[in-house]
């Protein structure tokens, strides 16, 4: 399963909240939010497509910056 890393434009306890009720909502996933870092760390085997449009639906801006 790879760990995909995400840059998520977060500011609050209420958008990481919002990441993660998104990914708790998909199933199959296991993560990580840094909130200071502003980094989401996701284990899945979905596409990174399916993971950055589920990021996106949090209305921040969002950037894949790999695997790690």
């Amino acid at each position: 399963m790879a760990k995909h890393e995400f840059e998520v434009a977060m500011t609050c306890e209420g958008c990481s909240g919002a990441i993660t009720r998104i990914l708790n909502k998909m199933g199959d996933v296991k993560f990580e939010i840094d909130l200071p870092k502003k980094l989401v760390w996701i284990e899945s085997d979905k596409d990174v497509d399916v993971l950055m449009t589920a990021l996106q639906k949090s209305g921040k801006e969002v950037k894949y910056n790999g695997t790690k």
